[in-house]
C-alpha cells in the first residue's frame, strides 16, 4: 500500500486534531509572511523556524518532563528494592500490598506514578497535528495556498478536474492525500493537494498538457516558477520523498541525518540523570527504544516528503541544545527542595479532597545514598573475597611451579604435608 495514502488515512480518520493543527498552521504562515517581507519564499526555511517556535512554546512542558525523570532516578532504588521483596509473590495479597509501598514511595516524594504522563499526554496531540501540518502545507498555510489557488482558478477550477485526473494518471501521480482518500478529485482543495507533489519536471509537463492555450500556460509557467523555489531546499522538493524509486541521490542525507541526529538527542535526554539500572523497571524497553526509534526515523522519512524529514532533523537538533540548557538547570537543582516543594503541592491538592497530608521527607535523597552504600559495601566485600581466592589459586600454581615455595606460604605448607604424606607412604 502507498506510505502516503496510510498517512492520510490515520491522520484523517484515526488523530482528528483539527484545531490545533489550524493553529499551527495559523503560527506557520505567519512565519512565511515574515520571512515573505525580507523576499525569502521558502518553505524549507520556515519549517525550521517553525520547528523552532513550537520547541520554546513546549519547553515549560519538558522541564516538566525532565525533573520528572530526574526525580524517578532517584526513587528507582526504593521503588526497586520494594520490587525484590515481593518477586515471585503473585497473589493478591501480595500484589496489593507491593502497590500500596509503592504509591507510598511516590507520595513520600510528592509525585505520583502517572506523574510524567501528564506532559506526554500534552504533546502527543500537538506532535500529530504537526505532522499533519507539515505534510500538506497548503492545506494549513493560506500564504502558500494561495499561490497554487491561481493555478486552479487559471485551468477552470473544478471544470479541469477530468484534466488534472487525466494528467495525474498519466504520469503516475497519487491522487490520494489528506482531504482525498477514494482518489477521485471532489473539490479545489484537493486539487491543490495535488498540485502540491508535482515536482518541477512536473510542472514543465504540466504546462505542455495546456499547450495551445496562452493564457493558462503563462499563469503556470509564472507560478510554478515561485511555487518550485519556495518547495526547494537545498536542491531538494520538498514534497518528493527521498526514496524516489531506489535512485540514489542527496535527499539520502535527509533520513540518514534524521536517524543520527534523533539517536543522538535521545541518547544525550536519557543521561540527564543518573544511568537506569538494567534491572530497573524499563530499562530493557529504554534501551531497545534508544535503539529501534532512530531506526524507525530513517525507515519513515526515506518514504514521506523531504519536508518531514527536514522537520525531523531541526527538531532532534534543536533538542540537543534545549537538553544542553535543561541539563545546566537540573545540576543546579536541590534535589531535597524540589521535592519539598513538590509534597507541598500535592498536599494542597490532598487538602482540597480532605484527605490528610503526607509527611514531608527530611533529606530524602539520603535513602538513595544509604542504598547506594551499601551496595559499595556489597562490591567491596565480593571484590575481597575474589582476590583472596585468586591469592590462593595463584600460590597453589606456585607451588607446583617452584622447587622451593616461599617459607610460611600456603604452597609451603602443601609442600610439607606433601613431603610426610610421601615420606609415610614409602
Amino acid at each position: 500500500m502507498n506510505p502516503e495514502f496510510i498517512v492520510a488515512t490515520k491522520a484523517h480518520d484515526f488523530f482528528s486534531f483539527g484545531p490545533i493543527a489550524d493553529i499551527l498552521g495559523y503560527i506557520m504562515d505567519m512565519l512565511f509572511r515574515f520571512t515573505q517581507q525580507f523576499g525569502i519564499l521558502n518553505i524549507g526555511l520556515c519549517i525550521i523556524l517553525f520547528t523552532l517556535i513550537i520547541k520554546i512554546l513546549m519547553f515549560p512542558l519538558t522541564i516538566k518532563q525532565q525533573k520528572f525523570t530526574k526525580l524517578n532516578a532517584i526513587m528507582q532504588p526504593e521503588i526497586m528494592a520494594i520490587q525484590k521483596k515481593y518477586k515471585g509473590k503473585t497473589d493478591q495479597q501480595s500484589m496489593m500490598k507491593m502497590n500500596a509501598e509503592t504509591k507510598a514511595v511516590y507520595e513520600k516524594y510528592g509525585t505520583s506514578m502517572t506523574g510524567g504522563c501528564l506532559q506526554l499526554l500534552i504533546q502527543l496531540p500537538i506532535l500529530f497535528a504537526l505532522y499533519r501540518v507539515i505534510y500538506n502545507i497548503p492545506g494549513y498555510v493560506s500564504s502558500v495556498k494561495d499561490y497554487f489557488q491561481t493555478v486552479v482558478d487559471a485551468i477552470g477550477g473544478l471544470d479541469a478536474v477530468g484534466k488534472l485526473t487525466q494528467f495525474a494518471t498519466e504520469n503516475n501521480i497519487s491522487l490520494t492525500t489528506l482531504t482525498n482518500k477514494s482518489g477521485e478529485l471532489t473539490n479545489t482543495d484537493q486539487m491543490i493537494d495535488i498540485l502540491y507533489k508535482f515536482t518541477p519536471d512536473q510542472w514543465d509537463k504540466f504546462q505542455a498538457f495546456f499547450a495551445g492555450n496562452d493564457a493558462i500556460t503563462s499563469v503556470i509557467a509564472e507560478i510554478s516558477t515561485e511555487i518550485v523555489d519556495m518547495n526547494t531546499f537545498l536542491g531538494m522538493n520538498l514534497a518528493a520523498n527521498p526514496w524516489n524509486g531506489g535512485h540514489i541521490s542527496v535527499a539520502w542525507l535527509i533520513p540518514i541525518l534524521a536517524g543520527l541526529t534523533q539517536w543522538y538527542s535521545t541518547k544525550l535526554m536519557t543521561n540527564t540523570s543518573s544511568k537506569m539500572s538494567d534491572d530497573a523497571p524499563g530499562a530493557a524497553m529504554m534501551k531497545q527504544m534508544n535503539i529501534t526509534m532512530p531506526l524507525m526515523s530513517v525507515f519513515f522519512t526515506f518514504t514521506f516528503p523531504i519536508g518531514i524529514g527536514i522537520y525531523w532533523i531541526a527538531q532532534s537538533v534543536f533538542t540537543v541544545f534545549q537538553q544542553w540548557v535543561v541539563n545546566m538547570y537540573l545540576n543546579k537543582i536541590d534535589m531535597d527542595e524540589m521535592i519539598k516543594k513538590n509534597v507541598e503541592k500535592a498536599n494542597k491538592k490532598r487538602a482540597k479532597k480532605g484527605l490528610p497530608p503526607t509527611v514531608i521527607s527530611q533529606k530524602a535523597t539520603a535513602n538513595l545514598k544509604q542504598i547506594q552504600e551499601d551496595e559499595d559495601k556489597k562490591e567491596a566485600e565480593l571484590k575481597r573475597k575474589h582476590e583472596k581466592t585468586e591469592e590462593q589459586v595463584k600460590e597453589s600454581t606456585e607451588f607446583y611451579n617452584q622447587s622451593e615455595p616461599k617459607p610460611g606460604s600456603i604452597a609451603a605448607k602443601a609442600n610439607m604435608v606433601k613431603k610426610y604424606n610421601e615420606k609415610h607412604n614409602k
